[in-house]
């Protein structure tokens, strides 16, 4: 079996080799850390924290008059980012284990809200921007980034031919929803701030390339395995793993000679929304 099929990594040892801001989560943190209107004596909120950015980047920032509370239901991750929180010595971080569907705050007690491509990974995000528009005061900011609906299109495209080759047609729709369930559209996500009194203040649209030599290379990284490959392989049904994921990498490493290399595009958003 390939590498890339195999993929049981070991959280509680994958937060000790984890950056203080991933590669992947950079351009998206970046911009989000630069749109926020910093002043003393708030109250913010990080959903989705992961491995502790922007959390204890946007507590340091915000300096000791603020509280930032962190939420996030990743066990392993929480453990590790309170041995950040300790080792930094910030003292106004939060943190709660918990889900973004429920947040346990009280109504109108938040000034601000962030999120860094994480909001795309809930359950059910009409609920979670309910949430967010109950505990945050009027004229709260929210700053929220994710990545779009076309991210690694040049991967799903080659997904899908392989699929339709072998007449795997409840497959690709399958591969569809999965694309749909983890990146809504552009409109959708406007809608749904809109329906929960959320005015957009600005919206930033930006990509960048997520560059490899070739689809071997891209498949076996660590975070492609980490992150995309489970949700890929369950897809595709058992007796044809194998054979979709050879057909795919073999047409990934054909284009990546034609074409110098493999890239795949990310286009992602930022939103800098105010609680009217």
């Amino acid at each position: 079996m390939k590498k890339y099929l195999d993929n049981d990594f070991n959280l509680t040892e994958y937060v000790h080799v984890a950056d203080e801001l991933s590669i992947w989560s950079a351009p998206f943190g970046l911009k989000l850390l630069n749109s926020i209107d910093y002043k003393p004596n708030i109250l913010a909120i990080d959903i989705g924290f992961g491995t502790g950015f922007p959390l204890t980047e946007l507590a340091m920032r915000l300096g000791e008059s603020s509280t930032v509370y962190g939420i996030d239901p990743w066990k392993e991750a929480i453990a590790h980012v309170k041995r950040k929180i300790d080792f930094y010595r910030i003292k106004n971080i939060k943190i709660i284990e918990g889900v973004a569907e429920s947040i346990p705050l009280d109504n109108n007690s938040i000034d601000l809200i962030v999120s860094n491509n994480g909001i795309n990974n809930v359950s059910d995000m009409d609920k979670v921007i309910s949430e967010c528009s109950r505990i945050i005061k009027p004229n709260g900011q929210f700053v929220l980034t994710m990545n779009m609906d076309k991210s690694m299109i040049e991967f799903y495209e080659q997904f899908e031919l392989v699929l339709s080759e072998l007449k795997l047609n409840k497959e690709i729709e399958l591969m569809h929803q999965h694309i749909y369930q983890k990146r809504r559209p552009l409109d959708e996500i406007n809608s749904l701030l809109q329906k929960h009194g959320f005015k957009i203040k600005n919206l930033k649209q930006d990509r960048f390339n997520y560059k490899f030599t070739d689809g071997t290379a891209m498949m076996n990284h660590y975070f492609i395995r980490l992150a995309f490959m489970d949700s890929w392989i369950r897809i595709v049904p058992k007796d044809k793993l194998e054979q979709v994921f050879d057909r795919i990498e073999m047409q990934l490493n054909n284009k990546s000679m034609i074409d110098g290399g493999l890239k795949l595009s990310i286009p992602f958003i930022l939103i800098n929304a105010n609680k009217e």
